[in-house]
C-alpha cells in the first residue's frame, strides 16, 4: 500500500509541474503558433534519429561494462534488455525500474556472479550522470556563463563547477583500495535507507578498479550519448515554429535538465525536466529572444520522440512476455528483499549510535 501511494504522489507531482507550465505558457502565443504555423519534419526526423542513436550508444556502453567482466553477454543481449529497461521506465507503476529489470535480467543468466551483474547496471547509471556534470561544465566555461547577467544562471553554473570537482574528488578517494573495503565500508553499507545502495557502488568500485581502459570507454560513450541527446533536442527546437537557442546554448541547457532523471519522479523526471529547461531557455540565451512557453514546447516535443523510441520496446516485450513477467516478478521479491535488509540495518545502526560498541560486538 505505501508502494502505490508513493507512486500516486510521483506521478502527481509530475502531473503537477507540467499542468503548472501548460497553464503558464497558455499566457504566450507559443501553442497557438505551434499548432498554426509549419513544422519542419525532415529536422524533427533528423532530432527522432539522434535521440534513438543516443540510446543505443547507452546500450553500447553497458555491453562494454559488461563485457569488461568476461561475463556471456552479447550486444543483441543488451539491445533486447535495453529496450525493454527503456519502457519500463515509461510504464512501470510498481517499484521495479529499468535498471533493476536489467540487473535481475542478467543476474538470473550468470550463475554465482549477481555481484558483477548488478555493478554492471550501477556503474553505467553513474558515468552517464557524472559525464553530464563534466560535459555541462565544459560547456559553461568554453560559453563564458559564468559571468551570466542573470543572477540565478551564475549560481547554477557555479553549482554544476562544485558538482563536478567533487565528483571528481570522490572517484580518486574511491579509487583508494581502503575506502571501499574494511570499516568504512562496512559503516558505509551499514547506513539506513542509503546502505545498500552504498554496498552496490562499492562493489561495482572493487570490480572496476582494475579496468580503467575500459572505464574509459564508457566515459567516452557517455558523452557521445549526452552529445546525440543535446544535438536531438536542439533539432526538435529548429524543427518546431519559433526561435531556437543556439547549438552551444543547448549543451549547456540540456545536460543540466538531464541531471533531474535522478529525482524520484516517473519517466526520468517527468515535469522537472520540462521545467527545467523552460526556464534556462529564457535565461541562457544571448543575443535571442527565445518566447515564454518555448522551452515547454520543445521539451514536450523530445518526450514525445522518447515515447516512439520506448515502442520497440513493446516489440521486445510482446516477442517474451512470460520470460518477462517472470524476471519482473523475481524483481520485485528482490527490491522487496533489498527494503527489508535496509530497514534491519537501519535498526542495528540506530542502537549502535545508542549503545557504543554495539556494532563492534556484533
Amino acid at each position: 500500500m505505501k508502494r502505490i501511494i508513493f507512486n500516486l504522489l510521483k506521478f502527481g507531482v509530475s502531473a503537477g509541474l507540467i499542468a503548472y507550465l501548460v497553464i503558464d505558457a497558455q499566457r504566450d502565443k507559443t501553442f497557438a503558433n505551434l499548432a498554426s504555423q509549419p513544422k519542419h519534419w525532415g529536422l524533427l526526423a533528423a532530432a527522432t534519429g539522434c535521440c534513438l542513436a543516443g540510446v543505443a550508444l547507452t546500450f553500447v556502453r553497458w555491453y562494454v561494462l559488461v563485457r569488461a567482466l568476461d561475463l556471456p553477454f552479447s550486444l543483441k543481449d543488451a539491445f533486447r534488455l535495453g529496450f525493454l529497461g527503456y519502457l519500463l521506465n515509461f510504464v512501470s507503476l510498481g517499484a521495479v525500474g529499468g535498471d533493476l529489470f536489467k540487473a535481475v535480467f542478467v543476474a538470473r543468466e550468470q550463475h554465482g556472479r549477481k555481484a558483477e551483474a548488478v555493478a554492471t547496471v550501477v556503474l553505467d547509471r553513474v558515468v552517464g550522470l557524472y559525464m553530464l556534470f563534466v560535459l555541462a561544465t565544459a560547456a559553461i566555461l568554453a560559453t563564458d556563463q559564468l559571468s551570466s547577467s542573470v543572477q540565478q544562471i551564475q549560481i547554477i553554473c557555479r553549482g554544476t563547477l562544485l558538482c563536478t570537482v567533487l565528483g571528481a574528488a570522490g572517484i580518486a578517494i574511491l579509487l583508494v583500495p581502503g575506502v571501499t573495503q574494511g570499516k568504512f565500508s562496512a559503516f558505509l553499507q551499514r547506513l539506513p535507507r542509503a546502505g545498500t545502495l552504498f554496498g552496490k557502488l562499492l562493489g561495482a568500485i572493487r570490480i572496476y578498479r582494475q579496468r580503467p581502459a575500459m572505464l574509459l570507454l564508457a566515459c567516452a560513450l557517455s558523452v557521445g550519448v549526452h552529445s546525440l541527446s543535446t544535438i536531438g533536442i536542439w533539432l526538435v527546437a529548429r524543427g518546431l515554429p519559433g526561435e531556437a537557442p543556439s547549438l552551444a546554448d543547448h549543451i549547456v541547457i540540456i545536460p543540466l535538465a538531464m541531471v533531474t532523471g535522478v529525482l524520484p519522479l516517473p519517466v526520468n523526471g517527468l515535469g522537472a525536466f520540462e521545467a527545467v529547461v523552460a526556464f534556462l531557455y529564457e535565461r541562457v540565451p544571448i543575443g535571442v529572444v527565445v518566447s515564454e512557453g518555448r522551452g515547454l514546447v520543445v521539451s514536450l516535443g523530445y518526450r514525445a520522440i522518447t515515447i516512439l523510441i520506448a515502442l520497440v520496446g513493446v516489440c521486445y516485450y510482446l516477442a517474451s512476455r512470460r520470460e518477462v513477467a517472470q524476471v519482473l516478478h523475481e524483481a520485485e521479491l528482490e527490491q522487496q528483499q533489498e527494503q527489508g535488509a535496509s530497514s534491519v540495518a537501519g535498526d542495528e545502526f540506530a542502537r549502535s549510535e545508542i549503545t557504543p560498541g554495539a556494532a563492534q560486538a556484533s
